[in-house]
């Protein structure tokens, strides 16, 4: 099972006709360097959590341009030798990258692709599409599940994903902080807790809505969620859910709990709750869904909800209010030679050469809200880099040479096959928790984040400037 067409033309089309000239002028194997990095965390947050690695190692591991790729593209009117070319093409370079999980920050390389210069370019679109979508997607439940705390976050979004993304979306929210889903594929695929309740419809095909309650507790006898709002929650679909729930008991079992999904889900909460309680169901939970995120959620909880459960669909899976994180991927190096895309905005101007990330702790084994951009072997054997530049700010520097400073690109892809077998999703999810966890609260919180610093080595700002220099002339 897998997520993505396993097709080479997977791609935008100026990615081939780019590669046709590149080809005829025999520069398809020439070394480059390209870097994946964003520039804007997306819905007011301080941080964006980095995921779709997996999914991208697996899919260029078996990447090729299948028969119907080439008929279709002879019918574009590529070149014969360059079809040929195509027909035997198989990703050959090197990836270096953050862990996948990894709390990351705008300007920062996050991934970093070596290799030649077609294969490098060609995988741009697809590299972009998965990355750029579950790490979107992740950092939505990551600030979701802050919110609510150590309650329940179950993704409920797949009928309302953008068509087959829903895979890749369930997956992205798991890593950061959902812990079940409905998704019944996704679940299967990557090994996760699937879960789901009724429909109004399911209500409404009995003749009764205490007949429809009955049914579906005789085929879920451990966990049967009682959806009390298809006619009127307080008056009907709470006491024909406490009957049966009772009905269960005198079988010895348990109702789950029941759902709500539509009304005033704070008020309707707390008299749901008063009612379970009154009729000695306190292990019965409440679950809700309806139009949920992390600003509905906050207020409910703000509000003393007594809520257990987040089912959360639409806005999370299509990552509202950001329809995309604004990754992109920039060449750096190419036949030796470090590159640059110029820009009137200094913010947008690329950084040359091949880098590494280290990221700064302090005494207390936190983030130090502060990563340096060098120059990849600038500081050998892990040796600290002294001071950091502000990459806008001539003149204004840092001194962290005093801190502990770790990499964070490495080495997970080498000649086109990945190192090491690919973790679970419950192992990135738990990485992504952890580096979370050493997040200082302040870069953390809900509204208006402290800024997370970025500076470059003093050896990068000198290329960077030079390369400007020559460039600019």
């Amino acid at each position: 099972m897998r997520s993505f067409p396993l097709s080479a033309a997977y791609t935008d089309l100026y990615e081939l006709t780019m590669g046709q000239v590149y080809f005829r002028e025999g520069k398809q194997d020439t070394a480059v360097v390209f870097d994946y990095f964003f520039r804007k965390v997306p819905g007011g947050g301080g941080y964006v959590l980095f995921a779709g690695l997996e999914d991208l190692l697996e899919t260029l591991s078996a990447l090729r341009f299948t028969d119907e790729d080439i008929a279709f593209l002879r019918d574009q009117g590529f070149h014969a030798s360059y079809i040929d070319f195509l027909r035997g093409w198989e990703f050959k370079g090197m990836i270096l990258s953050a862990r996948e999980g990894e709390i990351v920050f705008p300007g920062c390389p996050i991934l970093r692709v070596e290799g030649g210069l077609f294969e490098a370019q060609l995988i741009e679109t697809l590299l972009l599409n998965i990355l750029n979508f579950e790490s979107l997607i992740a950092t939505k439940a990551s600030r979701i599940k802050y919110v609510a705390g150590d309650r329940v976050v179950s993704d409920f979004g797949l009928r309302r994903s953008h068509g087959p993304g829903g895979i890749l979306a369930t997956r992205a929210a798991f890593v950061g902080g959902a812990t079940s889903t409905s998704n019944v594929y996704a679940a299967e695929k990557y090994h996760l807790p699937v879960t789901g309740t009724m429909a109004h419809s399911f209500v409404e095909s009995h003749d009764s809505e205490l007949e429809a309650f009955r049914a579906f507790a005789e085929v879920r006898p451990v966990d049967a969620v009682f959806l009390v709002d298809t006619y009127d929650t307080l008056d009907s679909g709470v006491p024909n859910a406490i009957r049966v729930a009772k009905e269960m008991e005198k079988n010895e079992r348990r109702a789950g709990g029941v759902r709500l999904d539509s009304g005033d889900l704070a008020y309707l909460s707390r008299r749901v709750r008063e009612m379970l309680d009154e009729a000695g169901l306190g292990y019965m939970k409440i679950i809700v869904s309806n139009q949920l995120d992390e600003y509905v959620i906050k207020s409910l909880l703000d509000q003393g909800a007594p809520i257990d459960v987040f089912g959360v669909g639409t806005r999370l899976v299509t990552g509202v209010p950001d329809a995309a994180l604004d990754g992109v991927y920039k060449l750096s190096m190419s036949d030796g030679r470090p590159r640059i895309k110029l820009s009137e905005n200094l913010a947008k101007l690329t950084l040359p050469g091949i880098k590494q990330v280290k990221r700064m702790f302090d005494p207390n084994g936190l983030f130090y809200g502060a990563d340096v951009i060098a120059l990849d072997g600038e500081f050998p054997g892990n040796e600290p880099v002294p001071v950091m530049y502000h990459p806008m700010e001539p003149g204004k520097s840092l001194p962290i040479g005093e801190l502990r400073q770790e990499p964070l690109l490495r080495m997970v892809m080498k000649d086109g096959k990945r190192l090491g077998p690919a973790p679970a999703v419950a192992e990135i999810a738990a990485y992504a928790s952890s580096r979370l966890g050493l997040l200082p609260a302040e870069y953390r919180r809900f509204e208006n984040p402290h800024l997370y610093k970025v500076g470059l080595s003093k050896a990068l700002l000198r290329m960077r400037d030079t390369v400007r220099a020559e460039h600019s002339k």
